[in-house]
Order: structure tokens, then C-alpha cells, then sequence
């Protein structure tokens, strides 16, 4: 029974967006009967057999939703690619419906939107189907240092459907897993740093970071104002555009996103060029983001090789000058105490008056009177970190964004690609998913995620090969709005690897 393996015959497995439209647009299939075998699917292997929890809530009228696209896909008329496409989204993201949006913690059960958030408006406004909420590392993973990717009170622990003793990563936990074991067609993650990264690599999924500000994060429950930023997460590159198509633009509820629409691209999926890695300049950071485990490293080694079969040029070492600043505990953590004490008491002060916690001071007190709940794993450090700090008036913020700011982009990331001419750096995403460990909490080693996230720039991972059955992804970092070559290039790898195997929900890794 240890390496137990689950018979997996569902109908839609990892059938992409296009195919399932192809379906619809025949006749030989409708939304309805999608969201259904979606729904039962949850039901099966989320709540009970594997019992990934990766689904905090499903939406009641799902099926209500689908069929009046059938209808209107009936009467001639159809939205777009994701007409009639089921996608989960991350339960900090809000929705006004019957759904809650709580990031995990009982403080917000039963707190009902007023209004979608701009990133679920524009879904819904391209046809898909908003199927559920996803399970999260609580209040996305900035509670405390010691956390366990993929818990929260609400939620419980989600597990990865590869090995399900193993981290699912986070925050964007059961975004990930759900994708990945086709709970959905493809789901919306949030990252600060590495939320939406790290879990599609956990779970050899296609994950986009998009530039901060190409994206509206009105809605969305924030951690920070200078780096939060929501992007989809698929099972292939092509789904990714696909979604990230539907929710790129401004939004007058985000001043960050007043550029998005003349920088979006209307239709992502046009850059989807198997031919792209001819030529491209492609630079390894060895410095930092590589060297923290063996096995990934090796996987990733195997990647580089495929790009250059592929027609790119590698660049290696093409070191970050400020890596070592890059780091979590540098002045990004400065960064995201402030910004989190402004953005979170802004955001609970405006909830309906039902919901019991107006501040984070409140918060605090109300995960210490449910302390068997909230706090029987680990505490709430950066919640008190974060109310020990002052106003965004203060000199140590404001020094610490610059500083953040400058070495991720003009001595870092920049500083790089001009010195060499890139067109991308390549590195390991993270390390391969480490067991599950309530006690101690989570044991990461490495994350190429950093640069981007303090710079504001894109990032893109993709499946990049597998250790002991445990994927590892494959991080393409870019530019500013570099969106449409980081898309072409990962297009052409995934053309070229074929990287991704659906997972198989072992009990532990052999």
C-alpha cells in the first residue's frame, strides 16, 4: 500500500482549452456537462480517495452559469477561447456570489464580496465558469516564517498529487494541485514571492507571474502593493496565454494597472512559436540559484541542454550582480511588513460590517482566542512583525523599497541581460517538493523566484523534468512586459522536452 497508485479514466484528462472548446463548438459536448464532470471529480478524488484538499468551495451555480453559455453559445453567440471553461481561483481573490473569500483563515469565514475583483470580472466577461475556490497557504503564506505550504484552518492541508506526503508549495497551493490533478481547466494563483512559481513547479504545471501592474489586484486580499500580482496557472503553455488573454488590463480600482492596456497583448496565444528558441540568448544565473540541491540541479541541467538542442545560445554564467541581496530576508521583508500593515488594515476596514476583524491588530487577537485552530502548527511572526511597524511615510520603508527596487532591476536583472544581450535567464524554479512537516514547517532550499518578484518584472516555469517521480520546474525570468518572448520561449521548450506527465496520486514517494 506505500506507493499505492489511483486508476485514473476521467474523461477530459489533460485535454487543453482548445480541445475542450473543439468539443463544445461540434455539439459533442456542452459547458454543463463539463462543470458536472468537474464537480463530480472534486467530489471523488479532492474530498474523499486522495483527498488532495485542494478545493476550499465549490460554486453553487456553476452549473446555472454553464448552461446559459450553452444557451448562448446555441443562439450563435460565443465570448472567446475560455467560453464555457471551468477555472477555480485562489480563495484570496474576491467573488460576489454565494462563494466566500476568507485566505483560508476562520477570521473571514462567511465574508461575501460586494463586488468581484477585477480579474474575476474580466473572466466571467470572456465566458468561463468561475467553478470554486482554492485551498492556500493561509493569508498566502505571510503569517509566519515557520508555515506549512498548502494549510490553512479552513482548508486543512493540501497535498501533492504526485507524492501526497510531499508540499504542495504555496501560496498557491491548491490552485496548483487541482490544475494539475484536472480538477479544472486551469486556475488563477497570486504571488508576492514564488506564490504562483513555486506550486505550478510542485506540480508540473505552466505558471505565469505577470509584470506587476499588468494584472489588476483590485479584489484581491493584499500582502503587498509593489509586488502582488495575479496570473494563471495551466497545464500547458497554450492555457496559460489562453487565461492570461482574458485578465490582462487596467482596471480604475488599481492606479498600478493604468498602463496595463497599452502594454497588454489582446491575445497572448499569438506568440506560441515552437521555432523561438532559434537563436534566442538565454542566461544562467549560477551564482545563488544554483547549487542548493543536487538532484534539482541535475534535472535542470538536463533543461539547458534541451534549449540548445532547440537553437538557443547559452550564456553561462550569466550571474545576477545583486544576487545575494535578492534574498527574502533583505530588504524585501522591510518591503513587505509595511506595505502588508497598510494594504491589509485598508482591506479589512472596507469589509461588510458582519465580518469581526477590522484591522490586523484584530486579526492578531482573533488567531490567539483560536488558538487550537489558527495557531496549532505555527504562529503569526510577520503579523506581529507587521504591526510593529509604522506608516509608509517611514524612512527605513522607503530606503528599503528603493533599495529593494534598484538591485532587483537596474544592478540586477537589467544589468545582466544588457550585459550580455539576453532575451531570458533560465534557473531552477525551486527545489523537488519536500515531505509534508506540520512540526517544523516547510524546508525550502532555493527560489529563483526573488529577482522578478522585487523588480516587478515577469517570470514564467514550466515542467522541467523529474527527480524520484517529483517535478521540478524550469523559471524563464524576463524584463518588464517581456510577457510575449518569455510565453514564445517556453512554447518552444515545452514543444521540444514534452516535460509534462500527469500525476498518479502516490501515497509517498519510493
Amino acid at each position: 500500500m506505500a506507493h499505492e497508485t489511483h486508476a485514473d479514466d476521467f474523461r477530459f484528462k489533460e485535454m487543453t482549452i482548445d480541445q475542450l472548446q473543439a468539443l463544445m463548438a461540434s455539439g459533442d459536448l456542452s459547458s454543463e456537462t463539463l462543470v458536472r464532470a468537474y464537480l463530480d471529480r472534486i467530489e471523488a478524488i479532492d474530498r474523499n480517495g486522495p483527498t488532495l484538499r485542494s478545493v476550499i468551495e465549490t460554486n453553487p451555480e456553476a452549473e446555472q452559469i454553464a448552461a446559459g453559455l450553452d444557451a448562448e453559445r446555441r443562439s450563435g453567440r460565443t465570448r472567446g477561447p475560455l467560453h464555457g471553461i471551468p477555472i477555480l481561483v485562489k480563495d484570496n481573490i474576491e467573488t460576489a456570489d454565494r462563494m466566500t473569500t476568507t485566505a483560508g483563515s476562520l477570521a473571514l469565514e462567511g465574508s461575501i464580496a460586494r463586488q468581484d475583483a477585477g480579474i474575476v470580472a474580466r473572466l466571467r466577461e470572456a465566458g468561463a465558469v468561475i467553478l470554486g475556490k482554492t485551498n492556500l497557504s493561509e493569508w498566502a503564506n505571510f503569517r509566519s516564517p515557520h508555515s506549512s505550504s498548502g494549510w490553512s484552518a479552513r482548508g486543512g492541508q493540501c497535498r501533492n498529487p504526485y507524492s501526497l506526503d510531499r508540499t504542495p508549495l504555496g501560496s498557491s497551493a491548491g490552485s496548483g494541485v487541482a490544475t494539475s490533478a484536472n480538477l479544472a481547466a486551469a486556475a488563477l494563483g497570486t504571488e508576492t514571492d514564488g506564490s504562483i512559481l513555486t506550486p505550478s513547479a510542485a506540480s508540473a504545471l505552466v505558471g505565469v507571474k505577470p509584470t506587476v501592474g499588468l494584472t489588476s489586484r483590485a479584489g484581491v486580499i493584499p500582502i503587498s502593493h509593489s509586488q502582488d500580482t495575479v496570473g494563471p496557472m495551466g497545464r500547458s503553455v497554450a492555457d496559460a496565454a489562453a487565461v492570461l488573454s482574458a485578465i490582462a488590463g487596467s482596471d480604475p480600482r488599481d492606479p498600478a494597472t493604468q498602463d496595463a492596456d497599452a502594454r497588454r497583448q489582446a491575445d497572448y496565444t499569438r506568440f506560441l512559436d515552437a521555432g523561438a528558441l532559434r537563436g534566442a540568448r538565454i542566461g544562467v544565473p549560477r551564482n545563488v540559484f544554483f547549487g542548493y540541491n543536487e538532484k534539482t540541479d541535475t534535472v535542470i541541467e538536463e533543461a539547458i541542454r534541451a534549449l540548445a538542442d532547440a537553437g538557443a545560445v547559452i550564456v553561462d554564467p550569466a550571474d545576477i550582480p545583486t544576487a545575494r541581496e535578492l534574498t527574502f530576508l533583505g530588504p524585501e521583508l522591510t518591503v513587505l511588513l509595511y506595505e502588508f500593515k497598510h494594504g491589509i488594515n485598508a482591506y479589512l476596514s472596507q469589509l461588510p460590517e458582519s465580518v469581526r476583524v477590522r484591522s490586523l491588530r484584530d486579526l492578531i487577537e482573533f488567531n490567539e482566542s483560536h488558538r487550537e485552530q489558527e495557531l496549532k502548527y505555527f504562529g503569526q511572526e510577520f503579523f506581529h512583525m507587521a504591526e510593529a511597524k509604522g506608516d509608509l511615510q517611514d524612512a527605513e520603508y522607503r530606503e528599503a523599497l528603493e533599495r529593494s527596487r534598484r538591485t532587483a532591476r537596474q544592478e540586477g536583472i537589467d544589468a545582466v541581460m544588457d550585459q550580455h544581450q539576453l532575451d531570458a535567464l533560465v534557473m531552477p524554479t525551486t527545489s523537488q517538493p519536500w515531505k509534508i512537516d506540520l512540526v517544523n514547517g516547510d524546508h525550502i532550499q532555493g527560489l529563483g523566484s526573488s529577482p522578478a518578484a522585487q523588480a516587478g518584472y515577469p517570470a514564467i516555469t514550466v515542467p522541467g523534468g523529474y527527480t524520484h517521480g517529483l517535478p521540478v520546474g524550469l523559471l524563464f525570468t524576463g524584463r518588464a512586459y517581456s510577457e510575449p518572448r518569455l510565453i514564445a520561449l517556453a512554447y518552444a521548450y515545452e514543444q521540444a522536452a514534452k516535460p509534462r506527465v500527469a500525476p498518479a496520486f502516490r501515497e509517498s514517494t519510493p
